[in-house]
């Protein structure tokens, strides 16, 4: 059996019983001549198809540097990892807790204080990277982001498993103010975009740090705001006269007192974040994190009205 070649520069040419390699390779051949022809022709189009293809190699070796580093073999591999991760020794997930802590002085404090048993401390430096804004590239690429994923054990994307989540309680406990407010929000749009199952397992939880501390004799209470600290002292009496101590950070915590205060399950307050608060919070997430401008301004201007001008930063 012979058969002609199609295209007009294989004319004359004839091929016997043409195997599927063959065929393949003459397939080929006639493909890449005329797209390569296409593209010389078509350079806008050819751009475009040249950065979708670079756009799914970079996804492929972004998944790939996922599994690696969220790949935990042993025990002994998270104490190398960066992050200043101070694990627990319990290995029953359904009594660990993982404290993200802001500060490294704060996260100190927390890994004197802390229960060695059931909780974790990891301490994080200043404002994470805004994933609203980064490509997989440069998410995978910052530190603490993979110690955060590696230690939480579940792996990434397409890997997640929240059954193989080491903590069943992941605790964001951050500085009673407004950047410590951005770096709260920071964490839960990273939990939100990409380790979503274990808030929707009901497994996020946000630390309630005290404000202020009252001292006046015997007496001792810790206060979360100005309204109640102005109400608790127009209760006292007028001598001797009360010692207030005003926390601007968790850093200005001994270990004794954030455990008290914060981390103690007998006395702490915690704010569990459900599915539900996630999916009101998408759209401000989405509005004040993202990377279009013009519906950030917009919030900005009908809700500055509600800002107490006293608590934005200088």
């Amino acid at each position: 059996m012979s058969i002609k070649h199609p295209d007009p520069q294989f004319e004359g040419q004839t091929k016997t019983k043409l195997g599927n390699s063959d065929a393949r390779t003459v397939t080929d051949r006639m493909f890449y001549d005329h797209f390569s022809k296409y593209l010389m022709e078509h350079p806008s189009e050819a751009r475009m198809i040249v950065d979708k293809a670079m756009l799914a190699s970079k996804a492929r070796l972004a998944a790939k540097r996922a599994r690696e580093v969220t790949r935990r073999k042993s025990g002994l591999e998270i104490s190398s990892l960066p992050g200043k991760l101070a694990d627990n020794s319990s290995k029953d997930p359904e009594i660990s807790e993982l404290f993200i802590v802001e500060g490294d002085s704060a996260g100190g404090s927390a890994k004197s204080g802390r229960s060695r048993l059931t909780q974790a401390i990891l301490p994080i430096r200043g404002k994470i990277l805004n994933v609203e804004k980064a490509s997989m590239e440069r998410i995978l690429a910052n530190e603490e982001i993979r110690t955060l994923f590696t230690a939480m054990g579940t792996g990434f994307g397409e890997e997640f498993d929240v059954s193989k989540a080491r903590y069943h309680k992941l605790i964001i406990m951050t500085d009673a103010d407004v950047d410590g407010a951005h770096i709260r929000t920071l964490l839960l749009t990273l939990i939100y975009r990409y380790l979503r199952p274990i808030l929707d397992a009901g497994y996020v939880y946000i630390a309630q740090p005290p404000l202020y501390r009252v001292r006046q004799g015997k007496m001792m209470r810790y206060i979360d705001t100005d309204e109640e600290l102005e109400e608790v002292l127009g209760q006292l009496p007028p001598s001797p006269k009360p010692e207030i101590q005003r926390y601007k950070g968790l850093g200005e915590m001994d270990a004794s007192q954030l455990w008290e205060t914060t981390m103690d399950p007998e006395r702490r307050r915690l704010l569990r974040v459900s599915a539900a608060d996630a999916q009101d919070a998408e759209q401000v997430f989405e509005v004040l994190m993202g990377d279009k401008v013009e519906p950030r301004r917009k919030f900005i201007e009908d809700n500055a009205v509600y800002v107490d001008a006293k608590n934005i930063d200088a």
